[in-house]
């Protein structure tokens, strides 16, 4: 008799063949069959109508300081995630001195759109250095696998203090000092190190995220660091087809080409698609092929489907943040703003005013009507174009406005 039978699953085994349906046999903790039918079990699951797939890694995920105190990880684990990684795009709790804890809670605020007031309540700091961290986390129950990596932002905010934080160039002591950090993370048993280079991360404050301008000498010093660890992926969030071409991504794929080849270590960046410069993916994945061809091991990460936000008048984002017509009303209870924002005085107002904000990507984000879709419920993933913003408000054009 087995421990557990999943009797009648459509079952996708993770080889590439197509589905089938079959019984699912589990013994010991092991899978002992995978289709046909099964004998009797302990424990039997009735999975008719029902998918059965092996568990998905999620190698981007933002679990940081989540990951301090719940179990499950909502909402992956429901999902059919059963290993995430987090320590993505330089930001993270660790290291952290017990000065800088409100300044990293802001920098992931700022970033990732986590609510800083969850973090806030929710992190309970038993931990200084890396390795403190690692030993938080394992002191966790977890009902799903975890792994981290060392991010740039905290590593640089601990070692230099304000000036790495605002910045500024290191000094050579201080990049052994990031570079010692680093390499004991890693040690300790993180997965690799993270940095961001795009400028549409950045604090609650609205500053670039620490990092974001590092230098070459850094760079490979960092490098290096995770080469003598022996183990490792140096993992990049770049600006990679996103916002038009410039001398600046020849370097990028310059420099991890070098620092992979003398390393040995895996680079791994992102790379998107944009609808102001559509082609550009094309020429930096010349680029990249070209150095994997000199003997890099560089890696793009390119999402299954088209990156988005969720907007709304309680969300930290949304079109009208930059005008004062709106910012006036602000403070006001929901309901109360919606009925003002009804009043077509105010409405004019809003359409007449520039934004205050008139940053890169305020201007790509607010302005891309073409590209902003009422929700819908239930939720549509890829909304046709005729559902657009500009569709609704009669602009016949398929894209909108890009800033």
């Amino acid at each position: 008799m087995h421990d557990t039978v999943i009797r009648g699953a459509r079952i996708v085994d993770g080889s590439g063949e197509a589905a089938f349906t079959g019984d699912i046999a589990i013994d010991g903790g092991r899978f002992v069959q995978t289709g046909g039918k099964a004998g009797p079990g302990r424990r039997e699951i009735d999975a008719d109508g029902l998918l059965a797939a092996p568990g998905f890694v999620d190698v981007h995920t933002h679990y940081d300081g989540q990951a301090t105190w719940d179990p499950w990880l909502s909402p992956s684990g429901w999902h059919g995630v059963t290993t995430t990684v987090f320590g993505n795009c330089g930001v993270g709790f660790a290291p952290a001195a017990p000065d800088r804890r409100e300044w990293l809670i802001g920098l992931m605020e700022g970033v990732e759109d986590i609510p800083g007031t969850a973090l806030s309540e929710g992190i309970r700091w038993s931990w200084e250095t890396f390795p403190e961290y690692l030993d938080a986390l394992e002191a966790m129950p977890h009902a799903l696998d975890i792994g981290t990596q060392v991010p740039h932002g905290a590593v640089r905010a601990y070692a230099m203090g304000e000036r790495g934080a605002a910045n500024e160039d290191p000094t050579g002591d201080d990049i052994a000092a990031m570079a010692g950090i680093v390499e004991e993370g890693l040690r300790a048993g993180a997965l690799g190190f993270s940095s961001s280079r795009t400028m549409l991360h950045r604090s609650i404050d609205g500053e670039p995220v620490p990092g974001t301008f590092a230098g070459h000498e850094e760079l490979m010093g960092i490098g290096r660091a995770c080469g003598r660890a022996g183990h490792g992926v140096f993992e990049i969030a770049t600006d990679f087809g996103i916002g038009g071409m410039d001398g600046r991504f020849r370097d990028d794929v310059v420099w991890m080409r070098d620092l992979s080849r003398e390393t040995g270590l895996p680079v791994s960046f992102i790379l998107a698609q944009s609808d102001r410069s559509p082609g550009d993916w094309r020429r930096i994945l010349d680029w990249t092929e070209a150095a994997v061809a000199e003997g890099a091991r560089l890696r793009m990460q390119v999402s299954a489907r088209p990156a988005g936000m969720l907007m709304g008048f309680e969300s930290s984002m949304h079109p009208f943040m930059g005008h004062p017509a709106y910012m006036e009303i602000a403070h006001l209870p929901l309901a109360e703003r919606v009925a003002r924002l009804s009043r077509p005085e105010r409405r004019q107002r809003l359409l007449a005013e520039e934004s205050t904000r008139q940053g890169r990507f305020d201007s790509y984000v607010f302005n891309h009507f073409a590209g902003m879709f009422p929700l819908g419920d239930p939720p549509a993933s890829a909304p046709p174009p005729a559902r657009s913003i500009a569709r609704r408000a009669g602009g016949g054009a398929p894209r909108g406005p890009l800033g």
